[in-house]
């Protein structure tokens, strides 16, 4: 890009550990980065743990409901974080921001003030008016994609069908050639039952849901691998020439790439009109204002977000 790439941050819940991460940016020349946040609690978590904010970060005030405090949650001050969610989303659809870089939220003192919030993934799609968000985590050599995101895991079965499957299978490879430059994507499938339902005798989504879909997409042209037993999976061998894994719910397959890059990992949100990257944690409210937090997620999160938008730039 001719231009700083321009990102707008949020440093999500004011009690956790993302406004701290964000006294620790840097803008760069070809970055600018924007805070939508409370300049003064930045600023004041910036001292509480010795770090000097960047002249060069840029802020769009949001005001506080009430003074936070660090690891203390206050239900309210919920609709401030979804506030500043609001405002960048907004500036990225009117072209203000190239891409939104987010930090972790929580999502119980959301609820608990009487606001109904899964997470981000369905709050972005929302407020984007996207029918179907599609999330994948990614670290170096390895994506993860979901079929379902944020379901207590009794519900998993039912929200998998044949259209939703398809329809998160074009999502993920559409946004795999646009905005990854891979034009003809590898993707492994996991199955949803042990052993991907082992013929029939372990389940039968498989059979009836899960198969029809990828043999029809096969058909298309699509190169689809599966459905797979998540247990054997992720081994070396199919990693090396997968470009993106199907997990079908979200702790089947997020569990192995955190365990490959637990705070380095990044959170991408596919099928929106804007690019959104964020960290791969949550609010750590034990670790916040005593400047242990590591703030490389929030980087690589930049970092990717960056490159989408260079790759979307070139495009």
């Amino acid at each position: 890009m001719s231009a700083s790439v321009r990102l707008a941050i949020t440093p999500g819940e004011p009690a956790g550990i993302g406004p701290e991460l964000c006294a620790q940016l840097h803008n760069s020349a070809d970055v600018s980065l924007t805070l939508i946040a409370d300049e003064s609690l930045i600023r004041a978590r910036a001292e509480k743990i010795g770090v000097t904010l960047d002249s060069n970060i840029h802020f769009h005030h949001v005001p506080l409901a009430t003074k936070s405090q660090a690891g203390q949650l206050l239900p309210d001050n919920a609709d401030y974080v979804l506030q500043c969610l609001r405002i960048a989303t907004q500036g990225c659809l009117d072209g203000d921001f190239d891409a939104l870089v987010t930090g972790p939220v929580h999502k119980g003192i959301i609820n608990d003030a009487g606001i109904p919030f899964t997470g981000h993934t369905e709050y972005l799609a929302a407020l984007t008016d996207t029918p179907l968000p599609v999330m994948m985590l990614a670290v170096p050599g390895l994506r993860v994609a979901l079929a379902t995101t944020h379901l207590p895991l009794q519900q998993v079965p039912s929200a998998i069908t044949q259209d939703s499957l398809e329809s998160v299978i074009r999502i993920l490879q559409h946004d795999l050639q646009h905005r990854f430059a891979i034009p003809s994507p590898r993707i492994l499938v996991c199955g949803l039952n042990p052993h991907a339902g082992e013929n029939g005798h372990l389940g039968t989504e498989e059979i009836d849901t899960i198969i029809p879909v990828l043999q029809r997409l096969r058909d298309q042209g699509m190169q689809l691998i599966g459905p797979l037993s998540a247990d054997t999976l992720f081994t070396d061998s199919n990693l090396a020439v997968a470009d993106a894994v199907l997990a079908m719910y979200h702790d089947q397959g997020l569990p192995v790439l955190k365990h490959m890059g637990f705070g380095e990992a990044v959170n991408i949100t596919l099928g929106l009109p804007v690019i959104r990257t964020s960290v791969d944690h949550g609010t750590a409210l034990e670790l916040a204002g005593t400047g242990k937090a590591s703030p490389r997620s929030l980087q690589a999160a930049i970092d990717q977000a960056v490159a989408l938008c260079q790759r979307s730039d070139a495009a």
